[in-house]
């Protein structure tokens, strides 16, 4: 039974032996292998390593992929023209050199040590680029500019801290919490203005529609009329052709004829009322003469 534990025992040591000498590098990452506290090799390749067990050697790995710092909670930034601005960015970034990022970085294989002082040097670059530009250059104009231009301001420190700046872009330009409101509030206004300017404009405009709509219909009635009178005159004209050449035929009858129709006008309802002598009154001369036009014409008649 000794020696059966023995061997076990033996075996189980060899094979934490081994397990301490072999290591897997991932295709994600770098393995830096140490030899006594100082750097003996970078491993790029992935797959099975073998190495010393501890304290001889031991490895560190570090992430290869293109990593992301975003710009954390820092106050405004002035521009040219004394202007207070808020800018998020990001920056993608990568390890390219990992000697170079472990001795230069303070916390030696710890990215978020990295990344503090990457984030310093990228404010300092925005700052230097925001600074000598106006509000509209940074919202607009020159945006691109910028990104480029803190993007080349990094290329140098860059090196030094053994890593590669991929990509530098601004998230969002907005103006601090403090004058936020002032500004929107102005800007409101203005468009409040131009809203009014175009509604005056827009009345104006109707107005003038209006009358010119109400003078065609003035003039569009007022020639309806005219033509109206025109056609109106030239039949009443007609009419009292017509009417000439048929009474000048019967004078008498053209009598009768006017006289019954001053007595359709004088009676056309049964309430008028007419205060005359029917024996000397003009009016009904025609009845108290049986129909003729005149007492001569009524004696001729009688005599024949």
């Amino acid at each position: 039974m000794n020696k059966i534990g023995l061997i076990i025992s033996s075996l189980l040591i060899g094979v934490a032996v081994l397990a301490s000498t072999l290591f897997v590098v991932d295709q994600r990452q770098f393995g830096v292998l140490y030899s006594f506290g100082q750097i003996k090799e970078v491993i790029t390749e992935p797959g099975l390593r073998f190495k010393l067990p501890q304290p001889f050697q031991n490895v560190i790995f570090l992430d290869r992929r293109v990593l992301t710092l975003d710009s954390p909670e820092t106050g405004s930034i002035q521009t040219a023209e004394k202007k207070n601005l808020v800018v998020d960015w990001l920056v993608k970034w990568r390890i390219a050199d990992p000697k170079q990022f472990i001795r230069n970085n303070s916390g030696g294989a710890n990215i978020s040590t990295a990344e503090q002082r990457l984030t310093s040097v990228v404010q300092d670059a925005l700052n230097s680029e925001v600074t000598k530009r106006t509000v509209k250059d940074v919202l607009s104009t020159d945006r691109d500019k910028i990104m480029l231009g803190v993007q080349q301001r990094l290329v140098d420190d860059a090196k030094t801290f053994g890593i590669e700046i991929v990509d530098v872009r601004i998230k969002r330009v907005d103006f601090p919490p403090s004058v936020a409101d002032s500004v929107f509030q102005r800007m409101k206004s203005e468009r409040q203005q131009v809203a009014n300017e175009l509604r005056s404009t827009g009345g104006a405009e109707g107005e003038k529609i209006r009358a010119d709509a109400d003078r065609q219909r003035d003039v569009l009635v007022a020639e309806a009329y005219r033509d109206a009178q025109k056609v109106k005159g030239e039949g009443d004209a007609k009419a009292a052709t017509l009417y000439a050449d048929a009474f000048g035929r019967d004078p008498q009858f053209a009598q009768f004829y006017r006289s019954l129709d001053a007595y359709k006008a004088s009676f056309s309802k049964k309430s008028d009322v007419l205060v005359l002598d029917p024996n000397s009154s003009e009016f009904f001369k025609t009845m108290r003469n049986g129909g003729n036009g005149g007492g001569s014409a009524g004696a001729a008649s009688k005599a024949k």
